[in-house]
């Protein structure tokens, strides 16, 4: 009876914790793709590319969601298993969370680098029209710091996102009963 109950109270907790992480996930890729919609517009095989990725990801969330509520309900497993599925789940969840937010900062450095560019040249050209190639000089100058000060800032924006996420799964693996999956 007491293992009875054991197994019925872990399969809620289970079903929660996992109704959770879609939400979370859920919401996370919505604003991903709003964020991306706004900021693609103009460049439209990028907004294929993005749309096709998120396309993926819910494909991959969805499919993970029934195994796990497959094995959580249907399949009496012991405690200790479903715990480290669970967990396996929401580190693969987190992974490719990450891999879209990598691939969204890519996708919009990018198009701000060809942005720039365009503007550069059009701006260059002006310059040298109307004051000559002293000028030209310095606003070239002004617009490679600024290029470079852009950069370097997507670089620390891509490093802390990596790092969070190793965070997050050292965390989630060492608060699991079973660390032996987590040892990589």
């Amino acid at each position: 009876m007491l293992l009875t109950n054991l197994f019925i109270i872990s399969k809620l907790l289970l079903l929660q914790l996992l109704v959770v992480v879609v939400k979370v996930v859920a919401v996370v890729v919505v604003e991903v793709v709003v964020e991306v919609v706004v900021v693609v517009v103009v460049e439209e095989e990028v907004l294929v590319v993005v749309i096709v990725v998120m396309v993926v990801v819910v494909v991959v969330v969805v499919v993970v969601f029934v195994v796990v509520v497959f094995v959580v309900v249907v399949v009496d497993v012991v405690v200790v298993v479903v715990v480290v599925v669970v967990v396996v789940v929401v580190v693969v969840v987190v992974v490719v969370v990450v891999v879209v937010v990598v691939v969204v900062v890519v996708v919009v450095v990018v198009v701000v680098v060809v942005v720039v560019v365009e503007v550069v040249v059009v701006v260059v050209v002006v310059v040298v029209e109307l004051v000559g190639v002293v000028e030209v000089i310095v606003v070239v100058v002004v617009v490679a710091v600024v290029v470079v000060v852009v950069v370097v800032v997507v670089v620390v924006v891509v490093v802390v996102v990596v790092v969070v996420v190793v965070v997050v799964i050292k965390s989630s693996c060492s608060s699991s009963s079973s660390s032996s999956s987590c040892s990589s």
